[in-house]
């Protein structure tokens, strides 16, 4: 496996995970203790204006003010320009959710995370993350209900990659990238390295892996300049063919981790 089709498999939003593990916490089906890891990973991971603190605390000592919640009072919204949806309206909690793509929201707290990259006295970087907390209405979840159920996001997100991947082989992208046809290639492999946690079913664990791995290729799609074999032209249409895909893709992620818990 290439590096780019290895980080492409392993890669989620933050906010994905964050939704996925805290339901499945909420709903008894993980303990307490694993929560704070399996969302960090080998990142640090800060809060900033949790209820009842005075400062950044660690995300472990912030978990606490959701454990009143039920499952599905914690919902992934994943919005974009011209398309909010999941978002309980105008605000500073809407206005930071569309920069940073991603929100959770969890009955009357919204959180959205903040990358935060660092170089120390080495010379090393690394990325830390903090994650704000914005205070919202009590029924701020019930925007975030609003959804595809996960079979529909599933045979949608189909459909839009067998459209993108034949209008991306005529542009022949493998030509001027081809870690990203790599990565498209990884699709179609039954399985991923990335996973929900217990409580998911298997159509929701398929949708969020397949997902997950398509947002990555799609942040590598974004970067790709065209170069000399590469016009304008051909440029625009790589662009409107990963329009639609990425739209499928960002339903198909917030189906999967919204989707109902089961015992």
């Amino acid at each position: 496996m290439s590096p780019a089709v290895g980080a492409a498999t392993l890669a989620s939003r933050r906010s994905s995970r964050f939704v996925a593990w805290v339901r499945a916490w909420r709903a008894g089906l993980v303990p307490y203790d694993e929560i704070a890891d399996e969302i960090a990973g080998d990142e640090e991971h800060l809060v900033a204006d949790a209820p009842g603190t005075w400062t950044d605390v660690p995300l472990r000592d912030a978990l606490p003010s959701l454990s009143k919640l039920s499952p599905d009072e914690i919902r992934l919204a994943l919005p974009a320009a011209g398309d909010p949806r999941g978002l309980p309206g105008p605000g500073p909690f809407a206005g930071a959710a569309l920069v940073a793509g991603e929100a959770v929201i969890a009955r009357g707290l919204g959180l959205i995370p903040e990358v935060r990259s660092h170089t120390s006295g080495s010379g090393v970087t690394f990325e830390t993350v903090l994650w704000r907390v914005y205070p919202l209405p009590g029924n701020a979840a019930d925007a975030a209900l609003v959804g595809p159920h996960p079979a529909e996001a599933e045979a949608e997100l189909a459909a839009a990659l067998a459209e993108a991947t034949a209008t991306l082989t005529r542009l022949d992208v493998a030509h001027w990238r081809p870690e990203l046809s790599g990565a498209l290639a990884a699709l179609r492999r039954p399985d991923s390295a990335t996973d929900l946690p217990p409580g998911f079913d298997p159509r929701a664990r398929r949708l969020f892996a397949r997902a997950s791995v398509l947002d990555r290729v799609l942040a590598l799609a974004e970067h790709v300049a065209p170069g000399g074999a590469v016009n304008g032209y051909e440029a625009q249409q790589r662009d409107a063919a990963l329009r639609p895909l990425t739209t499928a893709c960002r339903r198909a992620l917030v189906a999967a981790c919204n989707a109902p818990l089961r015992p």
